[in-house]
């Protein structure tokens, strides 16, 4: 059985992997380019089979301590009135709030606090080159370290620059044809624990939502078509106010956080699409493989049971190939579903006219009526049990 295993990425999926790879006999390394372990991050969904990966991990209860509270999603209008509103108990499985809603860097350190003592982790550096050998796979650091290992295993974001290492490329990204910025701001008086969506026209939404830490998680949204990010923190601020300068509601409070916010992520949304997951000793798992977007509401999902089918594979044979092949096997169809988000979506969630703003808010109006809203956000979400979970020694 191969054994020394290297782990690309901090986050999600690299700590779940790095667990289950320790359970299953590996010597782990995992290097993240972060200097430290990088909490932050806006709220996710553990949905479905993945809480039974959790339950198995014993961190089920932890994370739902952990949760964010958030209750429903609610539609306003420019006046705080309420359009539209979608809670939580009444949704179930599939609503837009999951049973199991976190903060990304709570659960991404909640993983990691229960694999640190017994895996090697690096921060502050990251992979250089790879050279793929019989017998093991040569990998140089950038700090200028150099090391062999039975295995490598990617598992960075949508971004991965190891994946282009070793995959140049194979990714074909879909664009989603949405730039997002998520960032914290202080809580203000109407911020409790419904998440609260406002639209202004121009394909423009401000999305407020409750954390566990007394400040609010905040997202801008523009539905068009962007293919380059401003590149620093500053540009990326200046670029978000120019365009939601004039989106009214509690847009210029929001600006005024994204000011002085330190946590700013930017980011243009696009899918991963690649026709392998694996080559020699080297895979791709979470994002870095087969990112879904924020979209799909099921990429956090994805990452556990993806880290999970991966390491419980390499447990069960010394054929690397063969546990390679049967890990994209069961995750294929999970992930196809997963990415199957029609770009019709977020035209209609971010429209353009005034007249597409009112019809928007006459549909939600109509679709949050009891009985109606069940059978529409069956429709609207993807599943999350589209994959039976493997049992594994």
């Amino acid at each position: 059985m191969a054994k020394r295993v290297l782990v690309t990425g901090g986050s999600v999926a690299a700590n779940t992997l790095a667990w289950w790879l320790v359970k299953g006999g590996f010597e782990v390394t995992v290097v993240e380019k972060a200097p430290e372990f990088r909490d932050g991050g806006q709220n996710v969904d553990v949905r479905g089979v993945a809480r039974g990966v959790l339950r198995r991990m014993g961190l089920e209860d932890k994370v739902d301590r952990s949760g964010t509270g958030e209750t429903s999603w609610t539609f306003v209008d420019e006046n705080s009135e309420v359009i539209a509103r979608f809670a939580l108990k009444d949704l179930g499985a599939n609503g837009p709030t999951a049973e199991l809603e976190i903060l990304r860097g709570d659960l991404a350190r909640l993983l990691y606090e229960s694999v640190r003592d017994r895996v090697d982790y690096r921060f502050g550096d990251a992979v250089a080159a790879i050279e793929d050998g019989a017998d093991a796979a040569h990998v140089r650091f950038r700090s200028g370290r150099e090391e062999d290992y039975d295995l490598v295993l990617i598992a960075e974001g949508v971004g991965s620059s190891t994946r282009e290492l070793v995959f140049p490329g194979e990714n074909q990204p879909r664009w989603m044809d949405v730039t997002m910025g998520y960032f914290t701001i202080p809580k203000g008086p109407g911020d409790g624990s419904d998440a609260r969506w406002y639209n202004a026209p121009g394909g423009r939404s401000v999305f407020l939502r409750p954390d566990n830490k007394g400040t609010t998680r905040a997202v801008l949204t523009l539905q068009a078509p962007v293919r380059e990010a401003p590149e620093s923190p500053e540009e990326q601020k200046r670029w978000l106010r120019e365009r939601f300068a004039d989106a009214g509601w509690e847009t210029p409070r929001v600006l005024d956080g994204l000011e002085v916010a330190d946590d700013l992520y930017f980011d243009l949304l696009r899918q991963v699409k690649m026709k392998r997951w694996h080559k020699g000793r080297v895979a791709v798992t979470g994002d870095a493989a087969w990112c879904a977007t924020p979209l799909s509401g099921i990429g956090t999902t994805l990452a556990i049971v993806g880290a999970y089918v991966l390491a419980g594979e390499l447990s069960e044979t010394d054929d690397i190939e063969q546990a390679f092949q049967r890990y994209e096997d069961v995750m294929r169809p999970f992930v196809k579903k997963g990415q199957n988000v029609p770009k019709i979506g977020p035209r209609l969630m971010q429209p353009h006219s005034r007249l597409g703003v009112s019809l928007q808010r006459s549909v939600l109006g109509i679709a949050s009526k009891p009985g109606i809203q069940k059978v529409l956000t069956k429709l609207a979400m993807p599943p999350a049990e589209s994959v039976d979970l493997p049992e594994y020694r």
